[in-house]
């Protein structure tokens, strides 16, 4: 959704959510991107109906891995990041019972000795978890593998719109 000059087409405006942030708009122009999504996981979480969309990066499963960065960077982490997104779209008028979510990342991306932690795995099955138990369905998947992912959400649409490795870094280059 960029142009050659890494800006947004004309009438959409791109919000940039960064590892461990989160952001939720219920206006129809922007649109919602988070960029080199590899270990960590996109969430996506969009009402139609009151024309919500959120975006998550997080980065690890638990807040309880490190509990000051998680009172400083809540996002990060998938039970405080999704309790945080789920509040700030609920301000907004997002209804649980209507609301979809689609899940990118979960890669294993590390070389080495570091790909032993398996984070991908276990940041997946800690989102799983967490959303089983706000009962929340997850509407689509695109995870795992051993390339980055390049997320965007438009809110006018709500569809999650993903592209994966060598293009990812190309569409993330045309950005800059």
């Amino acid at each position: 959704m960029t142009t050659g000059r890494g800006l947004p087409p004309i009438g959409r405006r791109r919000v940039e959510v960064g590892p461990g942030e989160c952001a939720v708009s219920s206006d129809p122009a922007d649109v919602l991107v988070a960029e080199a999504v590899g270990s960590g996981i996109a969430v996506s979480l969009v009402d139609p109906a009151a024309g919500v969309a959120g975006l998550l990066h997080l980065l690890l499963p638990e807040a309880s891995i490190n509990p000051v960065r998680a009172a400083e960077q809540p996002a990060a982490f998938a039970d405080t990041g999704l309790a945080l997104l789920l509040k700030a779209a609920g301000a907004r008028g997002l209804s649980v019972d209507r609301a979809a979510v689609d899940l990118t990342g979960a890669a294993e991306t590390a070389v080495g000795g570091a790909a032993v932690f398996r984070l991908g795995r276990r940041n997946l099955l800690a989102v799983r978890s967490v959303l089983a138990g706000l009962g929340l369905a997850i509407r689509a998947e695109q995870v795992g593998g051993r390339e980055c992912y390049r997320v965007e959400l438009p809110v006018s649409t709500g569809r999650t719109a993903v592209t994966i490795g060598r293009a990812a870094r190309d569409a993330r280059r045309e950005a800059s």
